[in-house]
């Protein structure tokens, strides 16, 4: 699923491609909003919200949406032939200089902009954003002592904009495993901060590192890497699933460099 890094970027170039200029076509490919007239108005803005877009419309106008696990925004030149009604695209925008097309994506919803807030009010403090509040995050989390770790930092109503990518760096960078109690994860602030500069540093680029390197399979430390060894003390790294059921997500450690108190205090 893209994060906040990936979605903060889309934005961005989003922004610059539709911001400032009238739509000359607009196509919401979704059933509620099929026969929604955007032609002519004016986007002003394109902004990110932990993992949602959100692209303002003048006169009043919000169009949502979240890129889910495998959706995308793609830009092309102006003129380019738009997408037929068999490809998985559900939205299309386009102006003078360019044609913006958003494929498979999760949700797509056209609000009046006053009410973006039942959208995305519900998310907590965002890594990238403007009024970023590290001491609310951690009071967030701290506020759920029992709940593991490793699901208190995928929950968007603590912080906005981590996945499981970060979630599993972040936490082996911590040394903590992601099925310790948040009562037990350490410093809640240190690593909350660390989970900010991660996105930070690759806000700009496609490419999420974590280990400075940028060469294609030397990015992360655990994420992905199930079975190979880790790149600190060669233990096998291990691959498993977290949260409740029917809502489990992968995540991804090293038993040496995590280790589990529980599991210490038995031994």
């Amino acid at each position: 699923m893209p994060e906040g890094d990936t979605v903060w970027l889309t934005a961005r170039r989003l922004a610059v491609a539709l911001a400032g200029q009238p739509l000359t076509h607009a196509d919401l490919r979704v059933p509620q909003h099929a026969t929604a007239d955007l032609t002519g108005r004016t986007v002003t803005e394109v902004l990110a919200r932990g993992k949602h877009l959100l692209i303002r419309i003048e006169p009043d106008l919000t169009l949502h949406t979240h890129l889910g696990m495998d959706g995308s925004w793609r830009l092309f030149p102006a003129g380019t032939a738009f997408p037929g009604p068999r490809e998985p695209v559900r939205v299309v925008l386009a102006n003078a200089r360019a044609v913006a097309i958003g494929r498979s994506l999760a949700r797509v919803d056209l609000v009046p902009t006053e009410r973006e807030d039942t959208l995305v009010g519900h998310l907590g403090p965002d890594l990238l954003g403007p009024d970023w509040d590290q001491a609310e995050a951690v009071r967030r989390l701290a506020d759920q002592p029992d709940r593991t770790i490793g699901e208190a930092l995928l929950d968007q109503r603590n912080l906005a904009g981590i996945g499981n990518l970060y979630r599993a760096e972040v936490l082996f960078l911590r040394g903590v495993p992601p099925t310790a109690p948040v009562s037990a994860a350490g410093d809640l602030t240190r690593m909350v901060r660390l989970a900010r500069q991660l996105l930070w540093v690759n806000r700009e680029h496609p490419e999420q590192a974590t280990t400075g390197d940028l060469r294609r399979g030397r990015g992360h430390w655990v994420y992905g890497r199930a079975g190979e060894p880790c790149r600190r003390c060669r233990t096998r790294i291990r691959r498993g699933e977290l949260g409740p059921p029917g809502q489990e997500r992968v995540t991804f450690w090293c038993p040496h460099c995590q280790p589990d108190p529980a599991s210490s205090e038995a031994g």
